[in-house]
């Protein structure tokens, strides 16, 4: 549970007329940390995070935290833990009266008081999810605090819980051609085969083309347009069209990365998703090259991101199977911001075990059904990517001031482990995460690190850390592709890490 701060995810939420917020530190301005305010406005005013992976203090009772105050005046801190199996707990430890940097504050939860009255001793147990901090709690103190690396001792691990790390990529589309081009038809195809009777399921009101108007590369991105207006195709006339591209490329276990812009205007309803390539829909591209067998919903169907099925900035992911589909019940969202203006990485990590589905690499849905059958679990046999924008139909009303809007997507990456050796297979027990990344990428390994190397895409050595080193800060790297060769006691290893 390390909170170093140079993660724009280590955010407290202030409370009590409290403010908080990130900042430089005062010996060095490269190095983030914490900066907690009270405004003497309240008593118990105070600062609380949800914790992306529990403090167990089975495993470890003690927790530090470096502390800085601009003033010369002693304080009191206290650290609570809360929403856990057993009752609130808290330890508050005095600081010396002086100005400056105090590193390495104990808070031993073995002395802990119980929350709820703050006097009954007790050795503290069991893991919880929040941890709340009070600076001169119970008193009506103004002031400005700095607090750093507030650290249980553990080693940070993986915190998306996901049972297989996907490190190679083996298949993408960064749609970086220059100009307006059409799309690369060795990567996709244009379905555009209307299904029995003339109309898209759900009630979908759109045509889908293969025009350069409705699907386009152009300044390194895809567009996929829809847009209103009158359209005759298969003797069918509607007022207007989209684009729905399958993937080439079938796949059975990885993770999908998908970097994208959303459109704008009620009635909009993009989508990121997949299909058994074994599907026997009429006009599909697998189904045209000979490998339709088994109808919907048998042959799975995994939704990563769909918009317009709820409010304004409201992105929902979803499992469709025979034995639920769908209205189904296995699907999961959540309120994102501004997602017509601002990028956003929508991922699924599929493995043999679950299927867990990602924004912006925090995780926050899983399925994994107990018992994994032709009813749950069709998710066996490959699977292919589509993209699209349909109209109307679940996703409500269309604006009827909507002219055109487009989903845009910077890139399109799937992610699997390639055969291994016995010895590879040790070595791939390195993982590296978060990827892409902001700010630090952690080494998580038992192996005995030697040395860290950064490469560019052109080989150039960008930077190098020689010593026993879980974590890289690359904060100051340009956005772009880059090389990490990890060197271990076992040999090395290279990961592809991508800077956002």
């Amino acid at each position: 549970m390390p909170i170093g701060f140079s993660n724009a995810s280590d955010e407290f939420t202030a409370f009590g007329g409290s403010g908080f917020s990130r900042r430089g530190s005062v010996t060095d301005g490269s190095d983030m940390v914490g900066e907690f305010s009270n405004h003497g406005s309240d008593p118990w005013q105070g600062f609380t995070i949800d914790l992306v992976r529990p403090i167990d203090l089975g495993l470890q009772k003690t927790i530090n935290l470096d502390f800085y105050a601009f003033d010369p005046n002693g304080h009191q801190i206290t650290l609570k833990l809360e929403e856990g199996t057993n009752p609130d707990v808290q330890v508050t430890v005095s600081t010396l009266a002086a100005s400056g940097w105090r590193n390495g504050l104990v808070f031993d939860f073995s002395n802990a008081v119980l929350s709820s009255d703050g006097v009954s001793a007790v050795n503290g147990s069991g893991t919880y999810s929040r941890l709340t901090i009070f600076i001169d709690g119970g008193s009506l103190i103004s002031g400005t605090y700095l607090i750093d690396d507030i650290d249980d001792g553990s080693t940070p691990t993986n915190p998306n819980n996901l049972d297989v790390i996907y490190n190679d990529l083996v298949w993408s589309d960064e749609f970086n051609t220059p100009g307006k081009t059409a799309i690369n038809s060795s990567n996709w195809f244009h379905q555009t085969q209307l299904p029995s009777g003339g109309s898209w399921f759900n009630g979908e009101v759109q045509h889908y083309t293969n025009r350069i108007e409705n699907s386009f590369v152009e300044d390194g991105n895809l567009n996929i347009v829809a847009i209103k207006g009158s359209f005759t195709d298969q003797g069918e006339t509607k007022q207007y069209t989209s684009a729905r591209l399958n993937s080439k490329f079938a796949f059975t276990y990885g993770r999908v990365d998908v970097r994208a812009k959303l459109p704008f205007g009620d009635g909009t309803w993009p989508a990121i998703w997949t299909l058994g390539k074994n599907i026997t829909e009429t006009g599909a591209y697998w189904q045209t090259q000979g490998f339709g067998t088994t109808p919907w919903p048998a042959c799975g169907e995994i939704d990563i991101m769909e918009h317009g099925l709820g409010d304004v900035n409201h992105t929902s992911s979803a499992i469709h199977t025979p034995s639920s589909f769908g209205n189904t019940v296995n699907v999961a969202s959540q309120q994102l911001t501004d997602l017509a203006n601002n990028y956003h990485v929508y991922s699924m990590n599929w493995s043999p075990n679950q299927i867990t589905f990602l924004v912006d690499d925090v995780a926050y849905y899983t399925y994994n059904p107990s018992v994994k059958d032709n009813n749950t679990w069709p998710f066996d046999l490959d699977q292919y990517l589509l993209l699209n924008v349909a109209m109307g139909g679940i996703s409500g009303a269309i604006d009827p001031n909507f002219t055109q809007s487009a989903m845009v997507i910077d890139y399109v990456r799937v992610y699997q482990n390639l055969g291994l050796s016995i010895e590879d297979k040790t070595l791939n027990k390195v993982k590296v995460y978060p990827n892409p990344v902001k700010d630090k990428v952690f080494i998580d390994t038992l192996l005995d690190i030697r040395y860290v190397k950064v490469f560019d895409t052109y080989g150039k050595l960008i930077l190098q850390k020689e010593t026993s080193i879980k974590s890289v800060a690359v904060s100051n790297l340009d956005t772009g592709i880059y090389i990490m060769q990890i060197i271990t006691d076992k040999g090395s290893i290279t990961r592809k890490v991508i800077k956002i």
